[in-house]
């Protein structure tokens, strides 16, 4: 049912039907009321933010628009789970779309299809859709991301958006995990402090 919902979204996108605008907080009420306006509106309003994010982490766009469905429904069935104190809304979402797609690559099936891809049209693709081409970045993220240290944005990028655990940085750069830890929480204060100025 749902994902009926999603496809018709498309289309009324495309119209123009959905002019209410909603704050953040009123949105979130919607939300939990299971109010369909409310998903209309999250989904026309955050679905091209949150797809950049997921197309940034899978690298192929047939598999973006599968996971970034699952992201809705995922942020449709929790939204109970959302608690404001804790931080914001959007960055709610942006940390279940990225665990969504990471959880989307480790799953068995990917693996599989990986596998059974014949080995030159894959790299074709990886090549084509691959995030070294900045053409898609929908909220200009990586405009922010170039004003942090290059070892910090290097930090962001191995953990938010190729999936890889504090231990496996330390393993991958050679530092000690407290020095990994230490540079991502200074990393990610400072991403918030370039972040305002989009909220």
């Amino acid at each position: 049912m749902l994902n009926v919902c999603i496809i018709l979204l498309h289309l009324s996108r495309k119209i123009n039907i959905i002019k209410t605008t909603y704050s953040e907080e009123e949105l979130i009420v919607l939300l939990k009321e299971k109010n369909e306006n409310g998903f209309h509106y999250l989904y026309d309003h955050y679905s091209g933010a949150l797809y950049g994010i997921v197309l940034r982490i899978v690298q192929s766009k047939e598999y973006a628009e599968e996971v970034i469905q699952d992201v809705f429904v995922k942020i449709w069935n929790s939204i109970h789970q959302y608690d404001a104190s804790k931080g914001r809304f959007y960055t709610w979402m942006i940390n279940i779309a990225r665990n969504t797609a990471i959880d989307y690559l480790k799953s068995k099936g990917f693996q599989n299809e990986l596998k059974n891809q014949p080995l030159p049209d894959f790299v074709y693709n990886s090549t084509e859709l691959s995030t070294a081409n900045h053409s898609v970045d929908y909220i200009g993220f990586n405009n922010v991301l170039e004003n942090l240290e290059v070892d910090k944005q290097e930090l962001i990028n191995l953990s938010y958006y190729q999936g890889y655990t504090q231990h496996e940085i330390s393993e991958k750069l050679k530092i000690p995990l407290g020095t990994v830890k230490t540079k991502m929480r200074n990393a990610l204060m400072k991403l918030k402090d370039l972040l305002k100025d989009y909220q």
